[in-house]
Parts: structure tokens; sequence; C-alpha cells
């Protein structure tokens, strides 16, 4: 059934390749968890221990303000086509946004989109799979592209002034650090 691994081995790295969703999990040491799913190309493996992966502009800040508080971090990725398995990566993160080097280093790993608003960096300390034997099939049929085509509608402008307004503080009111604090 589940297996506990120090690395990400080339098969998971395939695996999560062909991933279409990913869920990542947060929480600060009081407040809500939260748990946001990710789509879009917005996640790439550096190497075994070492994710990265685009954060862009949606209707709340949670992860980044929950790793201010607590750098925890969990990804977990469930196979809806072919072999069943979750795989489940934890680790601790670090959140880089526009004016820090490593974001620039980083974002050339992904397509270009006004709508990025931070990447995340994660060291991976334990790699976890298990049978995804209740988890349904369900098959992709394409990306929604109404978030990106929202992005580009907006323009960098109203995008930075959508961030001031909704992506500054979480719902539990800890600040996000999206702007230079």
């Amino acid at each position: 059934m589940g297996k506990k691994l120090d690395a990400i081995t080339p098969a998971l790295q395939k695996f999560i390749e062909n991933q279409k969703i990913f869920f990542v999990g947060t929480a600060a040491a009081e407040g809500n968890v939260n748990v946001s799913p990710k789509g879009t190309d917005s996640f790439r493996v550096i190497n075994q221990n070492k994710i990265v992966w685009l954060n862009l502009t949606g209707s709340g800040n949670e992860t980044a303000a929950h790793l201010l508080k607590n750098n925890r971090m969990t990804i977990m990725f469930c196979a809806f086509e072919g072999k069943p398995m979750i795989l489940r990566l934890y680790g601790e993160a670090k959140i880089y946004h526009k004016r820090d080097s490593m974001f620039n280093d980083f974002s050339q790993l992904f397509p270009e989109n006004v709508g990025a608003r931070q990447i995340i960096e994660m060291n991976v300390d334990l790699v976890q799979t298990s049978c995804g034997f209740a988890v349904p099939f369900m098959d992709f049929k394409e990306e929604r592209t109404t978030l990106n085509n929202w992005a580009e509608k907006q323009g960098a402008e109203k995008i930075e002034a959508y961030w001031r307004n909704k992506n500054t503080k979480s719902i539990d009111g800890f600040n996000t650090h999206i702007f230079k604090d």
C-alpha cells in the first residue's frame, strides 16, 4: 500500500509531471487550516528534494500568510486517470515575491503570466505514497483559461490594485507581505 521515502524518485517525478491538479495544505498555529487546489502549468521538480510552484492571483492569499507564520507545507497529487495513487510531499517552504531575486530566477521555469503573485519553494523532507483506491476516475477535458484570461484583461496595474484590496491579509487577518511591509 503506502510507502515513505526521503526523496522524489524519477518515477514519482514523471507521475507529478503528468498531473493536471495538485493540492496545497498549510496552517498557522491558530486560525483556519487551508487547502488550495492548483492547476495550469505551475509546478516544477527542481531536484529530488526541492520543488517550486507558481502561485497565481486568487481571491485569497492564505498560503503566503500561513507560511510566514509556520513554514510547513504539504502538497498532494491524486491519480484521477490510470493506475491509482496518492502522492504527498511534506516539507518546509519559502515565499518569493516579484521584488525578490529568487522570484526572477524561478519564474523563468514557467510560462509568462501577468497574474503571477508569488513563487513557493519547498524543501521536501518526506515523500509518501498511498493506494488511492477510493479516488474516482475523472477524464481530463481541458485546462480552464478563465483565471489567465482575467489576469491578461486586468493587466499588471489592475492586478496590483486587486492584490491591495484582496490579498494583503488572510481570512484570519494574518499579513501576507505581498507588498514590502
